[in-house]
């Protein structure tokens, strides 16, 4: 178990095999949990974990998807929360990005640090020996005296994932007087939001979200603008009209 308030892990990896194309997966999951690994549907561990995962997500199970896979996401989750294969995890997301992280010739690193309730994801895939940002969420409540794992999952279509390294950094930072009489162990993983991580997806009702504008979305907003400037003028002539008319009377 990892008693760091602070830490900050570095893992080298790789994933490779001999489909170029989406002929393979599923992907790669990093953890921070309760328990130790339990082999289980989400990547080859359990699913209602308590504590943190990293997805390094390699096949779009979701046709309808407009991301570009590989895809990385974060979930942190207190046990209630599935997650939906179906959706590629999308309900439960906190944050994501797109990482050409596949079949490269080169070697692939992630850090995942976590600092004063920050979250932050970086990746070094592009061989430029540097680190790029991927996810950074505050607000993210996370207790000590979890485990740090991997796990990887394959279904009909299949992939190589290797862990090659797993390192872990203590950071020294300073901490508030009254973190001193915090328990850690006892803390609730949790994540304070200003939006609900559904917002992540379009809203079934058909309500517009934080989403990316869809080709319907589109066209919609245009048509309610090409509506809006009908209304708008139809009203103008109206109005003009009845202006004239006022003004004749007054001849």
């Amino acid at each position: 178990p990892c008693f760091l308030k602070d830490w900050e892990l570095h893992v080298h990896f790789r994933i490779h095999g001999a489909d170029k194309k989406n002929l393979h997966g599923d992907g790669l999951a990093l953890w921070y949990t309760q328990e130790r690994l339990v082999p289980g549907p989400v990547f080859g561990s359990k699913d209602n974990f308590h504590g943190l995962a990293i997805f390094l997500d390699t096949y779009p199970n979701d046709e309808a998807t407009e991301r570009m896979f590989p895809y990385i996401s974060a979930m942190v989750n207190n046990g209630s929360l599935t997650y939906d294969h179906s959706k590629d995890g999308r309900w439960t997301e906190l944050a994501g990005c797109t990482a050409d992280l596949r079949n490269q010739n080169h070697d692939t690193f992630l850090a995942v640090r976590y600092s004063r309730g920050r979250l932050t994801v970086m990746t070094d895939v592009e061989d430029k020996n540097e680190w790029k940002n991927c996810i950074d969420i505050a607000g993210v409540q996370l207790p000590t005296g979890y485990f740090f794992g991997a796990s990887a999952g394959t279904g009909d279509l299949s992939d190589n994932h290797d862990i090659i390294s797993m390192k872990l950094f203590q950071l020294m930072v300073e901490h508030p007087l009254e973190d001193e009489t915090v328990d850690w162990t006892k803390i609730e993983p949790s994540v304070s939001l200003l939006k609900s991580p559904k917002d992540n997806v379009d809203d079934p009702t058909g309500n517009f979200r934080s989403g990316p504008l869809t080709g319907w979305k589109v066209f919609l907003l245009l048509l309610c603008a090409l509506l809006g400037i009908i209304v708008c003028a139809v009203v103008g002539a109206v109005v003009f009209q009845k202006r004239q008319e006022r003004n004749k009377r007054f001849y």
